[in-house]
């Protein structure tokens, strides 16, 4: 569905969704979410982890510890919660199989939008059923300083033919359009903190310190 058709009557609430491996999820990814809930006045925001990724490799840490980890993280934040629905499905885990299940279960005029980076947009043509996002989700796209989408190809024409031009609009309607947000430079990756924990440092206020208890008990990453 594309962004000029007819818009649904609005609704009282907007819930969004945020997926990533979270491996281990850290402050970039819970301050972006918390700046999301508050510029786009989210009733909701669920970080989904994902338990097999079909795009990279599978992470060297369980699903389930993974889960558990974003589940410590947002615990006294009651607008971001985890949501560990593809753990319980087998085979890789696809966006649209998570989309769709949300959708059944909100039911059809509940406004829901699906968070993405930058980054996950410049290869989202590789994606299983890409082109069928938007006929369940809006998508918000965060962006960064020094960040730049597509211009040109499927993808760029893709954003242009259904990017909104308020978030206001994403009430409007259940699903079917796309909004980009810049939001601060938070300079933290997975990937550092796996990199200085393997090394023996110390990755203290990169992440919530019951997350980095949990890794330090469980003996992750080493």
């Amino acid at each position: 569905m594309s962004a000029s058709s007819p818009s649904y009557p609005p609704v009282a609430s907007l819930v969004g969704v945020f997926g990533g491996t979270f491996n281990p999820v850290h402050y970039g990814h819970l301050r972006s979410a918390l700046e999301l809930v508050e510029k786009l006045k989210l009733e909701q925001l669920s970080l989904l982890p994902s338990a097999l990724p079909p795009h990279r490799d599978a992470p060297n840490c369980s699903a389930e510890r993974r889960a558990e980890m974003v589940h410590l993280a947002v615990s006294g934040e009651s607008r971001l919660v985890c949501d560990a629905r593809e753990m319980q499905r087998p085979g890789k885990s696809y966006t649209i199989d998570s989309l769709i299940e949300l959708r059944g279960e909100l039911g059809a005029q509940q406004s829901l939008c699906m968070v993405l980076g930058c980054d996950a947009v410049q290869d989202i043509a590789m994606w299983h059923r890409w082109q069928e996002l938007l006929d369940w989700a809006h998508i918000v796209i965060i962006t960064r300083p020094g960040w730049q989408l597509p211009r040109t190809g499927q993808v760029a024409q893709w954003l242009k033919t259904h990017q909104l031009e308020s978030s206001a609009l994403l009430r409007q309607r259940p699903f079917g359009g796309i909004i980009v947000e810049e939001l601060r430079p938070l300079a933290i990756s997975s990937t550092e903190i796996r990199d200085l924990l393997a090394s023996g440092r110390s990755a203290r206020y990169l992440l919530p310190q019951p997350v980095l208890d949990y890794i330090q008990t469980h003996k992750l990453y080493c």
